[in-house]
């Protein structure tokens, strides 16, 4: 089971991702850890689940890539927004000079 504490921190990630203009909400599973599921409302194919837990070396808690990398420490939810609205950004098109 998530501790409560692993939550609230997936919350005020969810918070400042939402100010930040991209759609974000916690998801909590019968089994298995809560998520944030987050999405560029843009470009809806690009989208991350992220986990909240502590590292394995230290008690500390870090929000964790989908592919199971640490992401960012959970005291910095400014930093961590600024890291997923960088890999959900879409890429410029290139346009074809006729």
């Amino acid at each position: 089971m998530v501790s409560d504490t692993r939550v609230g921190y997936l919350e005020e990630l969810e918070h400042e991702l939402d100010l930040q203009g991209l759609v974000a909400r916690v998801v909590r599973t019968r089994s298995g850890p809560a998520f944030l599921r987050v999405v560029n409302p843009d470009a809806a194919s690009l989208a991350e689940d992220v986990t909240c837990a502590p590292a394995p070396e230290t008690a500390d808690h870090y929000f964790w890539w989908s592919w199971g990398e640490r992401m960012h420490r959970v005291d910095d939810v400014g930093g961590a927004a600024l890291k997923l609205l960088h890999v959900l950004k879409p890429l410029p098109r290139e346009v074809e000079v006729p």
